[in-house]
């Protein structure tokens, strides 16, 4: 069973540039969701991984360059996340390998990206001509940040979080773009802006930007911190709808952008905020 501290995080690496899918290195998902209780029985939630990787080259068959940018979706019941160095390392071991197109390349990223999560993948790719089709814009919804809130602590304490049972339920988008939490292994800072959209009991907003703040010093990958505000946001406030979205921002050429719902809102459009 592969672990964070055997993955290639951390340490010097070689950078293959001829194509090599023993690079890529799962990381059972178990191992973190039990640490905020949860089983191996059905999840209280679904959603997805949105990867967007944006250094993404080949020759084609006359040994030419040619570059893209690729969107992979992986759903989140995957039993495997795909540690990120490891996936920075695989997307280079492209570099040099020829291939007769965008077609063939995608059927690749797919067979082995889906072997790595355990799951089938969904794949696109987005060429060059196309490239003025991608959007940019930010997660909509009442803004925590402009709280003026005084933070003593840094890290994740669901009992900050409550909601008001007392009235009637409300149904409620809040942001933030103070997310940020530190790599499992390397503590290196990711910064990320999150979304929650809820029905339920009014949250207190106050004591959920504290929460989210408290991030800041915590090390977890960014799908387990996104599941870890989805359980603790159910568990406190009790909402009878719930969708947590994460958008962070890139690191080796790659963003990871998880979504966790208990109810059907359609996937989350994938615009790259302003600071993707």
């Amino acid at each position: 069973m592969n672990t964070p501290d055997q993955s290639p995080l951390g340490k010097t690496s070689a950078y293959q540039s001829q194509y090599a899918p023993e690079l890529l290195f799962p990381i059972p998902r178990q191992q973190k969701r039990e640490e905020i209780g949860l089983g191996t029985g059905t999840l209280p939630f679904f959603g997805v991984d949105i990867w967007n990787a944006y250094e993404l080259s080949w020759l084609n068959m006359r040994g030419k360059p040619q570059v893209a940018i690729a969107t992979i979706t992986a759903p989140s019941d995957s039993p495997n996340i795909v540690e990120s160095k490891s996936f920075k390392l695989y997307l280079n071991s492209f570099n040099q390998t020829r291939l007769a197109g965008t077609d063939a390349l995608a059927e690749l990223l797919r067979q082995d990206l889906s072997a790595a999560f355990g799951a089938p993948v969904h794949v696109s790719i987005t060429t060059p001509d196309a490239f003025d089709t991608l959007k940019m814009g930010e997660l909509d919804g009442t803004l925590l940040d402009r709280l003026d809130v005084e933070i003593d602590q840094y890290v994740p304490s669901p009992q900050l979080l409550s909601a008001n049972t007392e009235e009637a339920p409300v149904e409620e988008t809040l942001v933030s773009h103070l997310l940020k939490s530190n790599c499992l292994v390397t503590g290196q800072p990711d910064w990320g802006t999150v979304q929650i959209r809820y029905v339920g009991p009014q949250i207190d907003q106050e004591g959920l930007l504290k929460y989210l703040i408290g991030f800041r010093e915590h090390n977890e990958f960014h799908e387990q911190c996104v599941e870890r505000i989805f359980m603790d946001v159910l568990r406190q406030c009790k909402p009878s709808k719930l969708a947590v979205y994460a958008r962070y921002t890139r690191r080796g050429g790659l963003d990871i952008n998880p979504w966790r719902a208990n109810f059907s809102t359609g996937k989350p459009g994938n615009l790259r905020t302003a600071r993707q």
